[in-house]
Formats: structure tokens, C-alpha cells, sequence
């Protein structure tokens, strides 16, 4: 989806656009409602996992299926990815093709009745928590800490896709950053679900190395949170003399990368943005534009490899 997130998803509280915009929300608790009621099927043939979210856009849905299928791999289980095929979505395809074996698929059914010919034992859907069809054995929820659940409203007023009540629902939850409040954003899960498992995770930079902490740099990014890329680097000691934002998924145009460059060489800084965004960009500018090279790590993986060891064998 291309959208840049209203200023006011974030704040702590709804404000006044929040309020407009609440009768609009009722399409999206309707359809909630005959979600929740719809019957779904199960396959015993093999195990599903959904990693999704109910707060739209920018959780780390797909480096968490990167290291869940690292993960389950090293338990010695067959697995496979899968992605539900969206035009606007070509670049995570992409990653997971990458760093994963993926299926991609018009009906996430189809994925599954893929891997199950292909003898896998585990299948881990990148996003589709809302799916009609399918009851995942395991649902995994993600969130930032720094945004949590914003104002706490539902889409258009706010940015959620599903009440936070619904994580009654869930098995796990992972929140990700750094952030001195996580202690109340767990109290508030616990309330809604006492049996849940919930997992602290960050981002490591795997490829500091390339980048020199002495020169200046321009980033760019497409992504569903831009700050905590910005933030990643900062935190690294990165100078960071300009910030471009577009829009979740975009697609690079010729005149945005030529802006790009014509940019950086004003502000004499190298030109860096995301992995994902990276995949988006042409052969050509590609050579002339580094990427961040990213790895989630879960705080309590031990934890977690003895979670699915006893849900997946």
C-alpha cells in the first residue's frame, strides 16, 4: 500500500480529525465481525504460521519471517515462506526470495497446498492475519514500541486494522526498539491475554563496516517506519545531513533518483538507503547507492526456539 501515515496516528491520544473520521470506521468493524464468524480451514498436513500485524504498515513482519524460517530451519524442519502476490509489494517478495525459500501466491491456500506437495513440514506467511480462509496454527503479532498501537483507533481514524482487544486471539507477540515504556505496553497485552508469549527484539546493522563514520550521508526510504531507519544509524554514530520519505512501497522514479544525486553532491554526502528499498532501484543506480544491511535479533531466542519446539513437533 503507498501511503505516507497521518500525522495523527501517532499521537497518544485520538485529536479532533481522529473523531471526524470515526464514522468511517465502521466498514472496517463490520468486516471484522464476519471475519471473526467465517468458517476457516485447517490442514493437518503441515504446520502454518502467520506473522502479521493489526497496526498498518512498518512492524518488521519480514525480517521476523526471515529469522523465524533461520530459526526453524536449524530445528531441522522442512520450511518455506510464503507471500500473498501484491503488485505494490514486489520488494519484500523479493527479500524473501532472497534470504529464504518462498512461494508466492495469488491465494494463500495455493501456497499451502504448494508447500505440502513440496513436503514441507512448517509454512511461515509473511502478513495475513486477516485471511478469510485459514486457521494458522500459530499467529504472531508484530508491533514497534515506539508507535505501539498510535492513538489506538481503528482505520481511517487511527491505525489499526483490529481492536487491540482482538490479541485475545494471538499466540505471540514481538515488540521491537528500544523503548523505556515497554513494561506498560506488556501489562496492557496481559490484560487481553494472560496466556500469551511476548518477545523483545531489535536490529543489528550486519554490514557496518562499509560505511564510514567520517563522511556525511543522505538516506532515502519507501518503508512503513522511516524514523527507526534513521534512528538505526544514529545510533551508530552515522552523520545524517538529509532525509528523503516516500511513501510505503514506492516505486522509484528516473527524476527522484536523478534529485537523489543531484542532492547528495550539493551536500558533498554518500547516497544510503534500506535493503528493501535497494531492491526497487534500477541495475544502473544501483551501483552508485548503498544499502543497510539489517538482522533481527530476539532478545530471549532460547526462549522462543523451546516456544516452537513444542508447538511444531
Amino acid at each position: 500500500m503507498n501511503f505516507k501515515k497521518p500525522f495523527f496516528w501517532n499521537l497518544k491520544k485520538p485529536n479532533i480529525f481522529s473523531y471526524l473520521l470515526i464514522p468511517l470506521t465502521i466498514p472496517i468493524m463490520i468486516n471484522n465481525f464476519f471475519l471473526n464468524i467465517q468458517k476457516k480451514y485447517k490442514f493437518s498436513e503441515i504446520k502454518t504460521i502467520c506473522v502479521g500485524n493489526i497496526y498498518l504498515g512498518g512492524t518488521g513482519k519480514t525480517p521476523l519471517t526471515i529469522k523465524l524460517f533461520d530459526i526453524i530451519t536449524k530445528m531441522g524442519l522442512k520450511v518455506v515462506t510464503a507471500k500473498k502476490y501484491y503488485t505494490s509489494q514486489v520488494d519484500e517478495q523479493v527479500l524473501l526470495k532472497t534470504k529464504t525459500k518462498t512461494i508466492i501466491t495469488e491465494r494463500r491456500i495455493d501456497a499451502i497446498n504448494q508447500a505440502i506437495s513440496k513436503s514441507n513440514q512448517v509454512i511461515i506467511f509473511d502478513d495475513g492475519l486477516q485471511e478469510k480462509k485459514i486457521d494458522y496454527d500459530l499467529k504472531f503479532v508484530c508491533f514497534k514500541k515506539k508507535n505501539w498501537i498510535g492513538n489506538g483507533k481503528l482505520i481511517p481514524s487511527g491505525p489499526l486494522r483490529e481492536k487491540v482487544e482482538n490479541l485475545k486471539n494471538y499466540d505471540v507477540v514481538f515488540l521491537n526498539g528500544i523503548n523505556e515504556n515497554s513494561d506498560d505496553i506488556k501489562k496492557i497485552i496481559y490484560k487481553f491475554n494472560t496466556k500469551i508469549e511476548i518477545f523483545d527484539t531489535n536490529y543489528e546493522i550486519q554490514n557496518l563496516d562499509e560505511l564510514d563514520i567520517n563522511s556525511n550521508y543522505l538516506i532515502f526510504s519507501g518503508i512503513g517506519d522511516p524514523k527507526s531507519f534513521k534512528e538505526i544509524l544514529l545510533e551508530n554514530n552515522i552523520k545524517v545531513v538529509k532525509e528523503i520519505v516516500f511513501p510505503d512501497h514506492y516505486n522509484f522514479k528516473k527524476e527522484d533518483i536523478k534529485n537523489i544525486f543531484e542532492e547528495s553532491n550539493k551536500l558533498n554526502a554518500k547516497i544510503l538507503t534500506t535493503e528493501k528499498d535497494f531492491t526497487r532501484l534500477s541495475d544502473d543506480d544501483a551501483k552508485r547507492i548503498n544499502f543497510l544491511k539489517i538482522k533481527l535479533k530476539i532478545i530471549n531466542e532460547k526462549k522462543l526456539i523451546d516456544f516452537l519446539n513444542d508447538k511444531l513437533n
